[in-house]
Order: C-alpha cells, then structure tokens, then sequence
C-alpha cells in the first residue's frame, strides 16, 4: 500500500477518535474507487509463442568481443577479464558460473 509521507501525522489520541463506522466508510469509499480494466487492452502488448517476426528488424547495433573480454564456457556470456574466475580444460569460466 502507497504512504504518503508530506500527509500530517495522526497522534495517538487522534487514532483513538476514529470511530468504527468511519473507518468501515473510509475503506468503501476507497474500494469503490478502483478503476475497471479493460482485459483485451493489456492482451494486445503480449508476444505469443511462435508468432511471426520475419518483419521485424534488429535496431541494436552489436559489437564484436573486444580484446579484454571472454565468452564463458558455461553460460556463454560475453564478460570483462575481471569477470574471469578461473580455466577449466583450457575453456573461461566466469565468476557467477564458478559459484
């Protein structure tokens, strides 16, 4: 649940105050203020499986590996020589795959 934090703060005497009947108002009023959503308009933004992107284009520009960078063996990955953990078999293995 959203606070909002420039509201005034209640004392504990003001808490005391509220009534029942006005705290079961207050959260009908709140309820009754929900928004109806249209289900077809949020099932028009999702990809199916299988769907038909021979249209599409790539707009990202793809770089090669650069010289202090190395595929990982395991989740090849391309990441920075910081990243390196260790060789096993003559193959790179990153860090988060050493783990």
């Amino acid at each position: 649940m959203a606070t909002d934090y420039d509201a005034p703060r209640k004392s504990e005497d003001d808490i005391n105050e509220d009534s029942l009947e006005e705290l079961k108002a207050r959260r009908a009023d709140k309820s009754s203020s929900s928004v109806d959503v249209d289900e077809t308009e949020h099932a028009e933004g999702f990809e199916l499986p299988g769907a038909d992107l021979s249209g599409e284009e790539l707009s990202v520009r793809v770089l090669p590996r650069q010289a202090d960078e190395f595929t990982c063996s395991r989740c090849f990955l391309v990441h920075h020589r910081s990243q390196l953990a260790k060789e096993v078999g003559g193959q790179p293995v990153c860090t988060e795959c050493a783990a």
